[in-house]
């Protein structure tokens, strides 16, 4: 296999070039689902139609989200985001029939997860799509979440990232312990607080050696994780400065973990609204806006809040001056909602609206429009922008969230990849057969030398 990578080095420096990747995360917030152009969040076809448009773009990667439990709202499953998510291993296996070069990334669980299993099943996927799989690493601590599960919600939340590292550590030791392509495996052992494994790998290596590893934590402590651990973090820092800032903190943690400054690539969760021209982009955005946060939308997402049905007020009237039944929201109305105190976010929130003379809705579009995270504009005014990240190395590319299924990507690969070509900062072609080749990264350093001694942890 032919590697494309930067050297090594304590000294970071820019690659010039901008990567996309295609996150298919289901309803949300910023998921059109309700209008005639929405298409189905499940069928293979809606998959099929993103995956196939994606590498006519020569994106790097797709992604599929998890989802391990619906969300609710005031105590019933989410009318307004309801929609299940297939099994992703199962979809992306489907999925490396009918692609040839892009990668397939598997968001998986650490904590809902056996590390053996996991391995093997990742290490399937990998062999399947001849070196396109990727894993990417989440954890999760809470009860609600673990009720779906035969061992519940154990994991305290200042110990994920201590279980998810030694979890890692296990499928890698299980992925590296072939001493070479054709065998023999050595024996893994592990004994952890949470797991005990004893396993011979009964799977050779793939093309591109394992599967590439992302991850995306973005406290310390997670950041820390992506430095030792990953390939690839997704970054919620989209906006220029701000990338800026989050590339030489995330060099600097890498050198600290005593990888190279290039080490760990960058691409941040980004929307697109692009049209021909400025004016244009700017009507579709407003479009977009109205379809994303409808009259209900907006209600609901108080609700979530308040913990109390609020279906009486007018969307296009001021926030509620009831306040919240609720101190705290919890795991139940999702990752968006948990931890806010409610009663006191809801005395701001009045101020801010009175302030800004903002109705429920426009208010709600306000708070949930990924404004640090869009990209609108005209075709060249984009390219031109993504431009000048690469040539800084801000990013190494940007993970898309497509507004629309299935046809979110289609002005992005049509219009806006041929702009990128023409500034020589995006591929003309894959670099190679593997994700690992596409992406540039260095060959994977082995673990092989302890696949045969028990380590605790």
């Amino acid at each position: 296999m032919t590697q494309h990578t930067r050297a090594k080095s304590d000294v970071f420096m820019p690659s010039g070039q901008i990567q996309f990747g295609v996150f298919f995360q289901g309803v949300n917030s910023g998921t059109i689902w309700k209008a005639a152009e929405s298409g189905s969040q499940t069928d293979f076809e809606s998959f099929r139609r993103i995956a196939q448009t994606a590498e006519r773009g020569l994106f790097a990667a797709f992604f599929l989200g998890e989802g391990l439990r619906l969300r609710e709202h005031l105590g019933r499953p989410h009318a307004l985001d309801v929609v299940g998510r297939p099994d992703a291993q199962t979809m992306l296996a489907a999925l490396a029939s009918v692609t040839r070069n892009i990668g397939l990334v598997a968001t998986q669980n650490t904590t809902y997860n056996d590390p053996a299993d996991l391995a093997h099943r990742l290490a399937s996927l990998d062999l399947i799509s001849d070196g396109r799989a990727a894993w990417n690493i989440v954890t999760t601590d809470n009860a609600w979440t673990g009720a779906n599960f035969r061992r519940g919600g154990y994991l305290d939340h200042a110990d994920r990232y201590k279980h998810a590292e030694a979890f890692v550590e296990t499928a890698k030791r299980i992925w590296d312990s072939w001493e070479s392509p054709d065998g023999p495996a050595r024996r893994v052992l592990h004994e952890g607080q949470h797991y005990t494994v004893d396993v011979t790998p009964r799977l050779p290596r793939s093309a591109q050696y394992r599967p590439v590893l992302f991850q995306a934590g973005d406290s310390p402590e997670g950041r820390n994780f992506a430095a030792r651990q990953a390939d690839v973090i997704f970054s919620a820092h989209p906006k220029f400065d701000d990338a800026v800032e989050f590339r030489k903190d995330l060099v600097e943690r890498s050198l600290a973990a005593g990888r190279a400054a290039n080490a760990v690539q960058i691409m941040p969760a980004s929307e697109f609204i692009l049209a021909a021209t400025a004016a244009e982009a700017a009507d579709k955005k407003e479009w977009v806006r109205s379809l994303q946060i409808g009259p209900q939308q907006a209600i609901a997402y108080l609700e979530q809040f308040w913990g109390r049905e609020l279906s009486s007020y007018d969307p296009d009237g001021p926030l509620p001056e009831i306040d919240p039944v609720v101190e705290e929201t919890s795991e139940t109305r999702g990752s968006g909602f948990h931890g806010a105190k409610a009663r006191q976010l809801a005395d701001q929130w009045r101020a801010e609206a009175k302030d800004k003379g903002l109705s429920i809705r426009q208010f709600v579009t306000s708070k949930t429009a990924r404004i640090d995270s869009t990209f609108t504009g005209s075709y060249t005014a984009v390219a031109d922008q993504l431009a000048e990240y690469a040539r800084v190395g801000a990013v190494d590319g940007f993970n898309i969230s497509p507004w629309l299924i299935p046809t979110g990507l289609d002005d992005i690969v049509n219009h806006l990849v041929p702009e990128l070509q023409e500034r020589g900062v995006y591929p003309t072609e894959y670099r190679g057969s593997t994700l690992r080749e596409h992406l540039g990264l260095e060959a994977p350093e082995r673990t092989a030398d302890q696949a045969a001694e028990v380590v605790r942890a």
